[in-house]
């Protein structure tokens, strides 16, 4: 069993194209070609959580947070990040992040997080539609692997990306005008192809320019993201409805978290049926979800000024941000056991919330 087989049943769940644009979703450190002996499951990865997986024979973990997120500039140990990164070399454990990659698949956090409550999932908030490209690169035999490289830091997968044997015409000019064509010759050349997030799009042009390899054509292709149960946030539907005292109660007892910040409440026995979500920080959709007939909007690092907006339109309920997608771990646990069911996969039990209540 290798690596890549267990990043492989993450992926076939949370495609990494789905990640937003800003984001690291994928491989951090290490390899997939090497041996898997274990897998440790976690929100974070911090150098506890490395030492937890060298304790139990990990080779790999699997995480929510990507471990590299702003890039590093040396490795010093000097900062929790470089010192974990630092322990993952040293034992030879690789780690791949999944994130909005997670946050925007069908049956990912938020799907997960309605279905905590027992309310029933109807659509998403913030749909992935033309969020996606397809780039397209047709390069010689000898550059198709530095494509390859780009394509995957640009934010493809490496094992999904297609490449195939094909020809380029090859023009040749006239030394009195360059613009006339005198013939051409059909060499043999490779076109590989990958799905990237449209956010990277811009950039593209200037990736390729820079490689050393010769590109005779390149296409990028919007792609029409037609299915609709892809995306970021849930709307969601209690049947019967509940008030909004059982819903607060339902959420301390669903994600554990001891407090949840409220909007004001006038009327605790006020019924509650439509319900906005969405795992992590998701202040940016209370709009959408209100709009979408929500009576109620959880999330988590919701804004002070969120909460003085909206206070008349909507009750929001803010919990903490690692007790709304603490149910990660259980998102992978089954992607990875329903395909590998006897394979040894662990949740960390060292995680916790690094915030405490007092």
């Amino acid at each position: 069993m290798l690596n890549g087989h267990i990043i492989e049943a993450v992926e076939a769940l949370a495609h990494p194209a789905y990640q937003e644009s800003w984001d690291n979703t994928g491989l951090q450190v290490g390899s997939r070609r090497a041996e898997c002996t274990g897998v440790l499951l976690c929100v974070d990865v911090t150098p506890a959580i490395v030492e937890e997986a060298h304790s139990r024979g990990c080779s790999l973990i699997i995480s929510h947070h990507p471990l590299i997120f702003k890039g590093l500039k040396r490795l010093s140990g000097n900062t929790p990040i470089e010192e974990a990164v630092m322990a993952a070399i040293r034992y030879g454990i690789t780690v791949y992040s999944s994130h909005t990659a997670l946050d925007s698949a069908r049956g990912g956090v938020s799907y997960t997080m309605a279905g905590m409550l027992g309310a029933e999932f109807r659509h998403v908030l913030a749909p992935l539609a033309d969020r996606l490209i397809c780039l397209s690169v047709i390069t010689e035999p000898a550059g198709a692997e530095a494509v390859r490289m780009t394509m995957t830091e640009l934010g493809a997968d490496e094992q999904l990306t297609r490449q195939e044997s094909c020809h380029a015409t090859v023009h040749s000019f006239t030394a009195a005008d360059e613009d006339a064509f005198t013939g051409h010759d059909e060499i043999d050349a490779v076109k590989l192809t990958a799905t990237l997030p449209a956010g990277c799009a811009a950039a593209i042009p200037s990736r390729l320019s820079e490689l050393n390899s010769r590109i005779y054509d390149y296409r990028i292709t919007p792609l029409r993201q037609s299915d609709p149960s892809l995306g970021l946030g849930a709307y969601a539907v209690f049947e019967p409805a509940i008030t909004v005292t059982e819903l607060i109660n339902r959420i301390k007892q669903a994600f554990g978290s001891p407090v949840v910040r409220t909007t004001r409440i006038d009327d605790p026995g006020r019924p509650i049926r439509r319900l906005g979500l969405c795992g992590g920080s998701g202040g940016e959709f209370i709009g959408t979800a209100l709009r979408s007939g929500a009576e109620a909007y959880l999330s988590s690092d919701i804004r002070y000024h969120d909460f003085v907006d909206w206070q008349n339109d909507i009750l929001l309920l803010d919990i903490g941000h690692f007790e709304s997608e603490s149910c990660t771990k259980q998102i992978f646990y089954n992607a990875i056991t329903e395909k590998f069911p006897n394979f040894a996969v662990y949740k960390s039990e060292l995680e916790s919330n690094p915030i405490k209540y007092q």
